[in-house]
């Protein structure tokens, strides 16, 4: 039964970020005229479907994406094709699902900070400083209390965590409180700390909590949820950089490791956690999608560009649509390859997230 629903939650998330994805394509290619013969949820075999107008609306049996299928997408010759309307056009209609995927996020954040939410906050207290390390070199001692971060105000471990992963190698103020006096240090994140240490060097907890009920207007929303979509691609960033400091090979979940942690973040913090998770994922498909990979959207858009630098000399539809071919041949076979990777790991260690 756990199975069943952690399935039926992946698909829920997956369902909305493709559904969007696709929907930017579709409607631009209804407002440019270009005939779309097929918006399709999952890849084929078909299970079910239905037509309305000139487009067939279908329900595939492999949960792993979807498509919109357009008239003559490398075959400039049909009637109302992709290929036969112009740079401009083209290059409109492919950025759009990954667009898409940037507006559904923003939505997302905006709803969530709008909303009333209750959380605990109190004092981010030191209760440990390493020796040596940047906090201990910066002079905070246990039993400070951290006010501030990079002008950000401190009320939860997390607020302190995140600030720290954003910062990495870079120079950040602290306004520490030491008693009755507030004071401001230096304190730079090391990217690869010592094991057990953490980039800085502290370990801290919250005291005198209390509980907050907290939402934001529409205008003060808005903005903190493109901040907030910035803060993820620089963790994203920091990530990657991270693990060429660490020289770690890059942990990639597939479609059964995203499915197993979808269902392990819904049981630890609740269903409601599963929003925010849907905009990350949203995120991460946008980027995923815009890189210049065969078959993917980004792969089309290099077609597209280099067309123009070529002054509207096209590379052939054959040789193109071979290339998409072949990217698609071996795209299945990457995720295939990494899905065999994380069953291994389930079965091995239990869980993705240890």
């Amino acid at each position: 039964m756990q199975v069943l629903i952690t399935i039926l939650e992946f698909l829920a998330v997956l369902a909305v970020v493709v559904l969007v994805h696709e929907f930017g394509h579709f409607a631009t290619a209804k407002a440019f005229r270009i005939r779309v013969n097929e918006f399709g949820f999952g890849f084929p075999p078909k299970l079910l479907g239905f037509r309305k107008g000139e487009t067939v609306y279908t329900l595939n049996l492999l949960p792993l994406g979807g498509f919109v299928k357009l008239e003559g997408e490398n075959d400039p010759s049909q009637p109302r094709s992709l290929a036969s309307k112009g740079v401009g056009t083209r290059f409109i209609v492919l950025v759009a699902g990954p667009f898409m995927n940037v507006v559904l996020p923003v939505l997302i954040f905006t709803i969530l900070f709008m909303v009333p939410q209750k959380m605990v906050v109190g004092d981010v207290v030191v209760n440990e400083v390493v020796p040596n390390s940047p906090a201990a070199l910066a002079g905070i001692e246990p039993g400070d209390i951290i006010v501030r971060a990079n002008g950000r105000k401190i009320e939860t471990n997390s607020d302190l965590a995140e600030t720290i992963m954003l910062n990495l190698g870079s120079e950040m103020e602290w306004q520490v409180k030491a008693g009755p006096e507030v004071s401001s240090v230096r304190v730079v994140p090391r990217w690869n700390p010592p094991e057990g240490q953490g980039p800085t060097g502290v370990v801290i907890g919250t005291v005198n909590t209390r509980s907050v009920t907290r939402s934001e207007p529409l205008w003060e929303a808005v903005p903190h949820a493109f901040n907030k979509i910035g803060d993820v691609l620089v963790l994203m960033k920091n990530e990657v950089t991270s693990w060429i400091a660490h020289n770690k090979t890059p942990e990639v979940a597939g479609p059964i490791g995203i499915a197993q942690a979808t269902g392990e973040v819904a049981r630890e913090a609740g269903l409601a956690a599963l929003i925010p998770l849907a905009a990350l994922f949203s995120i991460s498909l946008a980027i995923f999608n815009i890189l210049p990979i065969p078959a993917l959207d980004g792969g089309r858009l290099m077609f597209v560009i280099l067309e123009w630098v070529r002054r509207g000399k096209r590379i052939p539809p054959e040789k193109e649509g071979l290339v998409h071919l072949v990217g698609f041949v071996v795209l299945i076979a990457g995720i295939v390859a990494i899905s065999y990777r994380d069953i291994v790991r389930i079965v091995e260690d239990g869980s993705l997230l240890r």
